[in-house]
């Protein structure tokens, strides 16, 4: 815990300076249970309000509609190969997994990866070039592959820097993504990695809305890890999604950088992520449980733990919305048993990366 050595307790380290500052944060539209339907409702906006300016999608003059550019058969079922142009001069492409036996529209799921992670990988086809292939045959990487046995419709996307849109990776380091260069500029500019990617996303979003063959009642999110961030964005943004599924360990991040200040072996206090998490203004507003709880009634399962003090806020939500049954929590196997868990209020400070997670 850091601690001044001064009798008025005051720091002379910047660190210890902004620390205390961060302390002191309390986000504005942080969750509280036991709201009333009104009351809900308008907090819900007032979340809805904050992530719209902290995201800040371009307003982008009219581009070319997206165009299917390649399509493959396989084994029960179709692989296309699609592009859209959502700024000039750019263009983003993705992948859609149709079964072969469709008869009616069905659902549709948007599958983000994780870091990493690609387009490809998801829809368990090799990568782009031998550099980017990853662990393509497994089923637990493979999300949109497994939907569309599951007779659903598949949109796999890329995170902004990897895979196809990924720079020179092809040649040199491979899945090891640059995301940081990418991040400084879009910072520099008075954007962020977070608004871009799911400002990409978006467009996705709003081309599955108009596919005949998706049931636009039945839209779906599913991200794997950094993948939850945009899914997160979406799901306030986009009131038409119906359900999300939240492959990643929840946690408050601002309590993250809070508590683990143990130095390293270089003597330094690292951060605990990059700057592709950066966001300005984010703590001010919220932390990740405040935000999915604004998903509610909607449904959502999370598959890989988290605090139980987090999930309890979750599901203050959902209760309050009358559809506590609408949100479903999963731990690590070894955590399953609650007597193997350690319930807290407050996480200590001087913590390591490792005895954080």
């Amino acid at each position: 815990m850091l601690k001044s050595d001064r009798p008025d307790g005051r720091f002379l380290s910047s660190y210890g300076i902004v620390h205390e500052m961060l302390k002191d944060m309390h986000p504005r539209f942080a969750y509280h249970s036991g709201m009333s339907g009104d009351k809900f409702k308008q907090w819900q906006d007032s979340v809805r309000s904050a992530m719209i300016t902290i995201m800040k999608f371009p307003e982008v003059e009219e581009q070319p509609a997206p165009v299917c550019v390649k399509t493959e058969k396989r084994d029960g079922y179709t692989l296309e190969k699609w592009e859209f142009y959502p700024f000039p001069k750019s263009v983003s492409t993705f992948l859609v997994l149709r079964s072969d036996n469709l008869k009616e529209a069905v659902p549709g799921i948007l599958c983000i990866p994780g870091s990493g992670g690609t387009k490809e990988g998801l829809a368990g086809e090799p990568g782009i070039c031998p550099k980017l292939n990853e662990d393509y045959t497994n089923p637990r990487r493979t999300m949109a592959l497994n939907f569309v046995k599951e007779g659903y419709i598949a949109v796999a996307v890329d995170n902004a820097a990897a895979g196809e849109a990924s720079d020179l990776e092809c040649y040199d380091k491979g899945w090891d993504y640059d995301y940081d260069v990418v991040s400084r500029f879009l910072l520099e500019m008075g954007w962020n990695w977070l608004g871009y990617t799911s400002y990409l996303d978006m467009q996705v979003l709003n081309w599955i809305k108009m596919q005949p063959s998706i049931r636009k009642d039945r839209i779906v999110v599913s991200g794997f890890s950094l993948g939850t961030e945009p899914m997160m964005v979406l799901g306030v943004l986009d009131r038409d999604i119906h359900a999300f599924v939240y492959n990643d360990f929840l946690c408050q991040t601002q309590e993250r950088a809070l508590v683990m200040t143990k130095p390293n072996k270089e003597s330094r206090r690292p951060f605990p992520n990059s700057i592709r998490h950066l966001i300005p203004d984010y703590w001010k507003y919220f932390n990740f449980p405040d935000v999915v709880a604004s998903l509610a009634p909607r449904p959502v399962i999370f598959t890989e733990g988290g605090l139980d003090r987090d999930f309890h806020l979750v599901q203050s939500a959902y209760d309050d919305c009358g559809k506590p049954d609408n949100v479903e929590f999963h731990h690590y196997p070894k955590f399953a048993d609650k007597a193997n868990r350690i319930d807290v209020e407050h996480l200590p400070e001087g913590l390591d990366a490792q005895t954080f997670f």
